[in-house]
């Protein structure tokens, strides 16, 4: 436990696992607080302990505050609709509780102290069957000194993005001079286990198929290829762009594999951004990103959101075409490869993974988990190999096409 004692601020990376179905990528299913369940209540006379019940797990991080001395929660994010502080106060040694929205994307509980209390542990238990989960921290006494010595300030939002550059690089497009840098997305990982079905889970199939798919590409010559993530951890959806950016993607490739908790569907699918989508995600990631992680080549730290907006809708005008024609390249490339596909294989989706402004992206739902023979599929080396093939003939097509487009936008 002394480690704990040593920590100013604890971060707990665990991943906030949306409603299932269909739309699961893009996380926007709020974790609730059941109440009754949930309390901050005295061990000993030297001991608190705080347990909150939720609905599913969330990124969260616990630091301390001082002048009133004070422990922070924040969660990634919470819904408190039903919580209070009447019902989970069981101690005198909490002054007030506060608890609400902290930021976009954040949510907070604020513990003001009658007494210095310093972090002993903290863990998130999940429920694997059930899907919910219960955040348990404990708090020790401690004099004001050591406290002080525990307090500082909290870790900025987005904690695993990485440092914005000190130089802002312009970004060429590709014309056929080099090779294609593509950024495959393994979804899901960490305590995210992204869908599961007998014994199977979506995380661990997607990244072992990205992982064949990076080594064909490097193979083929024609490609430098990365992964967003290269083993079972958590990464959030902002920094899963952030890392294509940085590594200079010029296309971002994101791999799921779902399950239906009820219906009916089959076979791979290729998602590109809905028009609808582009605006509401410009504006939005104007108004709340790091204004130097959003255009690749442009520096936007000193314009206005209306301006930085405008900017990215511009991009996303050049770059939703290329999306486009990247998704039906796929889908061809794929049909080829394993014979047909389902009626419709290309659909559009606001999935977060999809809105870089200035990055070529689709999403590839190789298949439905909830499906036997598609669960078979993915488990089934020769069905990927032919995947991966109809994968990189499609990046082979769209490279050339891509490049003669912008030949031509350069005359």
């Amino acid at each position: 436990m002394a480690v704990f004692n040593k920590i100013t601020v604890l971060i707990g990376i665990l991943l906030c696992i949306a409603a299932n179905g269909v739309m699961a990528q893009d996380l926007r299913a709020l974790a609730r607080v059941d109440v009754d369940q949930s309390s901050l209540a005295d061990l000993s006379y030297r001991e608190l302990e705080v347990t909150l019940q939720l609905s599913q797990s969330v990124p969260y991080r616990i630091f301390s505050l001082s002048k009133p001395d004070r422990i922070v929660f924040d969660f990634k994010e919470v819904d408190w609709a039903g919580f209070s502080a009447e019902k989970t106060l069981k101690t005198q040694k909490v002054k007030t509780l506060r608890f609400g929205a902290f930021q976009a994307g954040w949510s907070r509980m604020v513990i003001e102290l009658n007494e210095p209390l310093i972090l002993d542990n903290a863990e998130m238990r999940v429920d694997q069957g059930k899907g919910t989960a219960v955040l348990v921290a404990r708090f020790n006494l401690a004099s004001p000194e050591e406290f002080e010595a525990q307090t500082g300030s909290r870790v900025n939002a987005g904690w695993d993005l990485p440092e914005p550059l000190d130089v802002i690089a312009p970004k060429k497009r590709q014309i056929g001079d080099r090779p294609l840098i593509v950024v495959l997305d393994p979804g899901h990982g960490g305590i995210d286990s992204g869908a599961r079905k007998s014994g199977s889970l979506e995380k661990n199939l997607v990244l072992k198929f990205a992982k064949e798919l990076k080594e064909s590409l490097i193979l083929s010559g024609r490609y430098k290829a990365y992964l967003t993530r290269n083993d079972d951890e958590f990464v959030s959806l902002p920094a899963r762009i952030s890392r294509a950016r940085a590594l200079g993607a010029d296309v971002f490739i994101s791999l799921h594999a779902d399950a239906l908790e009820s219906g009916w569907a089959t076979g791979t699918t290729v998602y590109s951004q809905s028009d609808e989508a582009s605006n509401e995600a410009s504006a939005y990631l104007a108004a709340h990103q790091n204004r130097t992680d959003l255009l690749a080549g442009v520096d936007l730290t000193h314009q206005s959101d209306a301006v930085a907006g405008v900017l990215m809708e511009m991009a996303q005008i050049e770059t939703q075409s290329r999306s486009d024609l990247l998704a039906e390249m796929v889908v061809s490339g794929v049909a080829q490869s394993i014979g047909r596909l389902r009626k419709r294989p290309h659909l559009y989706a606001g999935f977060s993974v999809l809105k870089a402004p200035d990055i070529p992206s689709v999403l590839v739902e190789l298949g439905f988990m909830s499906n036997e023979s598609d669960l078979q599929n993915l488990m089934t080396a020769k069905w990927r190999d032919q995947v991966i093939r109809g994968i990189i003939l499609a990046l082979d097509t769209w490279s050339v096409e891509d490049a003669a487009q912008a030949q031509l936008l350069r005359q």
